[in-house]
């Protein structure tokens, strides 16, 4: 199926539409002839785009997102607000768990007046299995398996459509807290002869799937037109790469040798990669962007932006 044909002249509301995947997102729906209400926290942060319509809008307000549904009424909503630093949900459990969980609540309760939308919550592989109860490693994780959670069972108990996507790594061009991004970010450093101290990395051997955002984002279009109520969607490549892997390709890509320190952490996402991919191709869609690209689109990127690199 043509998801383009499908999307043209609908309306899709995007919340987190100033992040990372959001601000890709924006971009990609509105190419496709979709009009877009894009929700930002701030709008001083946001870089607009003629085509789209922003709104502000705090998702711990309830009241503001009713009425914003209400207002907008979206044939589609692509939830993408929240917190993803691992590290930082350590410091702020109650904030992750408010920021990822109750957003999804407000937003799902205020569609409860829009049966036929569609809602794609966009998850995360770090989510865990809540029938044990000890499962998660994280309060990121616990955070995204409560939002998962409540996010089936209103499918279940409400009938809403619902559908769930578990990217992977994501990666490219674009302001993002994620491994080849800070790692891109220090080799433009390096160029700029600021002579940081070495890179710390935490094993060679740590094995991730990474995907480009762009072809994340492709792949939420074809959930929405043609995914599963209920069914949760893996959105990887199929491919799982070691910490060093990426390192010396990233390198490559830049044509720089910088400092590297070597942790021996030995862990790995391990999720059979190959077989989570599966499931979102058998709707058509596969990954059209090499490795190669999108680090080399990290890489300029923050070569453009050398006057705000801190």
């Amino acid at each position: 199926m043509d998801e383009t044909e499908v999307l043209r002249g609908r309306v899709i509301l995007i919340t987190g539409a100033s992040g990372f995947t959001g601000r890709h997102a924006c971009e990609y729906f509105s190419e496709l002839g979709m009009q877009v209400a894009a929700i930002v926290r701030d709008m001083d942060q946001v870089a607009k785009v003629d085509a789209i319509q922003y709104y502000s809008c705090d998702l711990l307000d309830q009241p503001r997102i009713s009425g914003l549904i209400n207002r907008i009424a979206p044939d589609y909503i692509l939830h993408l607000g929240g917190k993803n630093s691992v590290f930082e949900s350590w410091h702020k459990p109650i904030v992750y768990i408010q920021s990822n969980l109750m957003p999804t609540l407000y937003l799902l309760d205020a569609m409860r007046a829009k049966p036929d939308c569609i809602m794609l919550v966009v998850g995360s592989r770090v989510s865990a299995d809540l029938t044990i109860l000890d499962k998660a490693t994280h309060p990121y994780g616990l955070s995204k398996s409560l939002q998962k959670a409540v996010a089936l069972s209103w499918r279940k108990l409400f009938d809403q459509k619902v559908i769930l996507a578990e990217p992977s790594n994501l990666i490219g061009p674009g302001v993002s807290t994620g491994f080849c991004t800070l790692l891109g970010r220090y080799i433009v450093e390096s160029e700029l002869g600021r002579h940081p101290s070495p890179f710390r990395i935490s094993s060679r051997a740590d094995r991730r799937d990474f995907l480009d955002v762009r072809d994340a984002v492709r792949a939420y279009g074809y959930l929405l037109v043609s995914g599963s109520f209920g069914e949760v969607y893996p959105v990887c490549s199929g491919t799982e790469r070691s910490l060093e892997e990426i390192t010396d390709k990233m390198l490559e890509v830049a044509d720089r040798s910088v400092p590297l320190i070597w942790g021996d952490n030995r862990s790995s996402e391990g999720s059979s990669p190959s077989e989570r991919a599966t499931l979102v191709e058998s709707l058509g869609w596969y990954p059209k962007i090499p490795l190669a690209k999108s680090l080399g689109d990290v890489i300029e990127y923050l070569r453009t932006m050398e006057g705000e690199i801190r």
